[in-house]
């Protein structure tokens, strides 16, 4: 039903009520019956215990719970029970973040209002909100929040703030004369009210048209429960790995076990060893290391104004390709400030933003003092004087008390040194005609110190061009000739190319026996003064971060409940829209399928007058297009897109809750340049999880290839299974945390971002890690070999000698994996977290060789100084017989100041 068009009367025919009566108690009852409370509905909820095992479905979660099995079969029950501790600490963390999602829709809940005045058997009550039914006839007032949908039959100077809903910054002026236009936004449904907005101005009447998840509120409920955000990069890039993992692992154990019964070996025995390489195989300190280095990031995140809800979230950021920004409050200051004013034939700009009072009026480049300019300062009086709005200041903070409209010429007047409480010591206020929306206007009668009486009216310029036959111009009264209404005009339309909001101030003397009966007398034959021009500016430090942005290689798109002039002036100086790139309204929009939105989505850059459902619409189409979209709002209209793109980005001052619960990252600052950290933080840490995958695999193939050598050359055990178990949870556990902190390289963002299908063995990793693993693998086997020979065929005496090569050749290896190219491009001392690492590792490695109780248990034995020079040296091959001939930047280059 487009009940925007149909006539109060009709409205009440298909609502089954009565305007002057409303509903009866027990018609009312009937209906709350029939189609239940005004409420929104959570949908089915699942059980606690349901939610925490569901956790144990993911594949490397499942892969590491076949290495607890198999580890404590084989006796091993150290490495079986610090694997059953990462899986339930994994699970924790999921089902935590999987609870907090729920509370999307309780905060919408919170949105609504407790109570509502509702016309009932011909008399006004107080209901409750959730009893409110379709047909009760409803009154609002200024600080309402509204309970329902609403069609309006009765609007008196009515304003409805709607950002959270449609995005837009200034109150919507409301009426109730039904539209024409059957396809209209939310935003330009002026004969509506909407649940969960607020009234700032006037007061109203109106029919409850729909109640609960039908509402548009309802409607933002229902596609927050059926958004799918889906898989992380990070998440499909691990199970990716553990795929592989798994088909290495079960090939190596039939591989051992084959050529172990060929050579003629015990068949359980072989199955032994061959199980244990296959557990060598999986790093088990894997998950683990991941989110102890997402937390650290998260860690680093605070620092840098924005808060990670899903951990995730940090290294998805890093590969996004499309940030999909909501205009209002997020690019912008979400208050509308005056920069231009024209007055006296004179245009003048008007410098700062926000409610800071100390900005500057200029012609031309050259300040102006505005008390000198006689038509500037009386506009500007006369805007303070017929205004309803106040200025205040509270704990410090400023803020308007009203209309942001009115804020807005309050603030201007402020920095001439004009404020209302200097003026009402000189006017007295004997009359107001409120703003109305078919008027256009809103009139006060002032009377000053000398007994002298004034109109003063503003309004939409257009109206008082209307009711004016005076100007002033350069000090004297001119009459308002076409001529001069031309210039005029001529000035508001080059405000209005500039997305600025115009409003004229307008008034006139009275003498002392005319009477002013009604809004009629006092609105004729006005002086017209000039015109203000205001806008929402954007924030200075987004231009910069967009730009940022571009450089490394990801699309900005502004997406806003806003007129598409404004937008796209805003757009267009943020460096958002460039030559030639296009923009959408929300009309257009509609009309396109997803299918059909998604092959023309790359050449737009604005989208404006959207709708909620416009934005998930967006985001869909682009994640089709195979972008990593980041999507960042504040309002409730943002929060099915916050939850559905691959990550959502939620201001933290001005956000709804609802907003933020949907959201994975929190801005602090609601600064969109924050985002731009965030970017940098999230490729870091992609690079960092990637720098000790290499080394962690690196170092399990060298494990598993010294192992399988010497059984394919009939040669004992190098390594005996507690020392491979020693090697992966503390000779690789330690750096490769410490790898997690590496800072990043000097060129993280002029990288373009990573592709969406790009593996995790991509950029030649794959290659890397083999080819070290295998020259680790080589040289350990050598030095087991050389040991073996030179003690007179000593077992034990070999094994150390392997087990001291094998932790030497990664430890060297590890500092090769913080750069992609060679050991010395980067200096070893630009990460003291890793050589701190390196060095505990060292000692360890010296404690269990020479200290008797643990040599004891590791099988181990002293070793010679010469057996201690062919172990470095053997280490040291496999990374530098890769390295490049840069050795400059070792000790130069890389160092943090």
């Amino acid at each position: 039903m487009q009940w925007h068009t149909l006539a109060a009367s009709d409205v009440a025919h298909e609502t089954k009520t009565n305007v002057k009566t409303g509903l009866t108690a027990a018609e009312a009852e009937k209906r709350l019956r029939q189609f239940g409370y005004n409420e929104l509905a959570e949908g089915k909820k699942e059980s606690a215990i349901v939610v925490f095992f569901r956790q144990f479905q993911d594949f490397m979660v499942l892969v590491l719970l076949l290495a607890t099995v198999i580890s404590a079969f084989l006796g091993e029950y150290v490495d079986a029970a610090a694997i059953v501790v990462i899986v339930i600490m994994n699970a924790i963390l999921g089902f935590i973040q999987e609870r907090r999602a729920e509370k999307s829709l309780a905060a919408l809940k919170r949105l609504s209002a407790p109570q509502a005045v509702v016309l009932r058997g011909g008399e006004w009550v107080k209901v409750p909100t959730r009893e409110l039914v379709v047909g009760d006839v409803v009154r609002l007032a200024s600080g309402d929040r509204v309970g329902a949908d609403v069609r309006l039959i009765e609007a008196a100077g009515l304003e409805i703030e709607e950002s959270a809903l449609t995005g837009e910054s200034v109150p919507v002026a409301k009426s109730a004369a039904p539209l024409h236009t059957k396809q209209a936004s939310l935003g330009d449904l002026h004969n509506m009210a909407f649940m969960g907005t607020l009234v700032t101005r006037g007061n109203g009447v109106g029919i409850v048209i729909a109640t609960g998840m039908k509402t548009a509120m309802g409607q933002i409920a229902t596609m927050l429960e059926e958004a799918d955000a889906g898989a992380t990069p990070l998440q499909r890039r691990l199970e990716q790995l553990g795929k592989i993992l798994l088909v290495v692992a079960l090939v190596l154990t039939a591989a051992v076990v084959a050529v172990g019964v060929i050579q003629g070996h015990d068949l359980y025995e072989m199955f032994l060893a061959g199980v244990s390489l296959a557990v060598a195989a999986i790093p088990e300190g894997l998950p683990a290391i991941v989110t102890v280095v997402l937390a650290l990031g998260v860690q680093r995140m605070i620092k840098r104004n924005a808060i990670v809800r899903k951990l995730p979230a940090v290294e998805t950021l890093g590969c996004a390709s499309v940030i999909c920004s909501d205009k209002t409050g997020t690019m912008t200051e979400n208050m509308m400030t005056v920069t231009q004013v024209w007055a006296g034939g004179r245009t003048f700009a008007v410098s700062g933003v926000g409610l800071e009072t100390d900005g500057e009026f200029s012609e031309r480049g050259r300040t102006v003092d505005p008390n000198r300019v006689p038509e500037l300062a009386r506009l500007l009086t006369m805007g303070v004087l017929c205004n309803s709005s106040e200025l205040k200041e509270e704990n410090g903070r400023r803020y308007i008390d009203g209309d942001p409209t009115e804020g807005a010429l309050l603030v201007a007047a402020a920095k001439a040194g004009i404020t209302k409480r200097s003026l009402l010591g000189e006017y007295a206020i004997e009359r107001e005609f409120p703003f109305d929306s078919e008027r256009k206007m809103m009139t006060v009668i002032v009377r000053d110190r000398n007994g002298r009486r004034f109109v003063v009216t503003k309004g939409a310029p257009d109206v008082l061009l209307e009711r004016a036959d005076r100007l002033e111009w350069n000090g004297r009264e001119q009459m308002l000739t076409p001529a001069w209404k031309e210039t005029i005009e001529k000035a508001i339309r080059q405000m209005a190319s500039s997305a600025l909001r115009t409003i004229a101030v307008a008034y006139r003397p009275l003498a002392e026996t005319e009477r002013i009966e009604s809004e009629k007398d006092a609105e004729t034959k006005l002086r017209f003064l000039g015109v203000a021009g205001m806008i929402d500016p954007p924030r200075p430090e987004v231009k910069q971060a967009v730009a940022r942005c571009k450089e490394a290689g990801m699309k900005t798109v502004m997406i806003t409940g806003d007129h598409v002039l404004t937008a796209t002036a805003i757009a267009k100086q943020l460096g958002v829209l460039p030559p030639g790139g296009k923009v959408m309204d929300g009309a257009t929009l509609s009309k396109l399928s997803v299918d059909e939105l998604e092959r023309v989505v790359d050449e737009i850059y604005v989208f404006a007058r959207v709708a909620p459902e416009h934005k998930l619409k967006i985001v869909n189409a682009l994640k089709r297009r195979g972008h990593i979209v980041a999507m960042t709002g504040d309002g409730v209209n943002d929060a099915p897109a916050l939850k559905a793109a691959d990550i959502g980005v939620a201001m933290g001052r001005s956000g709804t809750e609802v907003a933020k619960e949907a959201a994975s990252l929190v801005l602090l600052d609601d600064n969109f340049a924050t985002i731009e950290a965030a970017i940098e933080e999230g490729r870091n840490i992609y690079e960092n999880i990637r720098k000790f995958i290499r080394y962690l695999l690196a170092s399990n193939v060298g494990e598993i290839l010294v192992m399988l050598f010497a059984m394919l050359l009939a040669l004992p055990l190098p390594l005996v299974p507690i020392q491979i178990l020693w090697v992966n949870l503390v000779t690789d556990g330690l750096p490769a945390m410490a790898l997690g902190l590496d800072q990043p390289e000097e060129n993280v963002m002029k990288r373009p971002p990573r592709r969406p299908d790009e593996g995790v063995f991509a950029r030649g990793l794959g290659w890397k890690i083999v080819s070290r693993g295998f020259l680790i693998g080589v040289v350990t086997l050598a030095a087991f070999l050389t040991a073996y020979e030179r003690s007179g065929e000593d077992l034990v005496y070999a094994q150390t000698a392997a087990f001291a090569t094998l932790v030497l050749a990664q430890l060297i290896h590890v500092f090769d994996c913080r750069c992609d190219r060679s050991v010395f491009d980067r200096s070893p001392f630009g990460n003291m977290y890793l050589v701190a690492a390196v060095i505990v590792s060292l000692l360890l490695l010296l404690v269990v060789i020479y200290y008797p109780p643990l040599a004891a248990v590791f099988h181990t034995k002293p070793l010679a100084a010469v057996d201690w020079l062919l172990i470095i040296g053997l280490s040291a091959l496999p990374t530098f017989l890769f390295a490049g001939s840069r050795v400059s930047k070792i000790f130069v280059g890389d160092i943090p100041k």
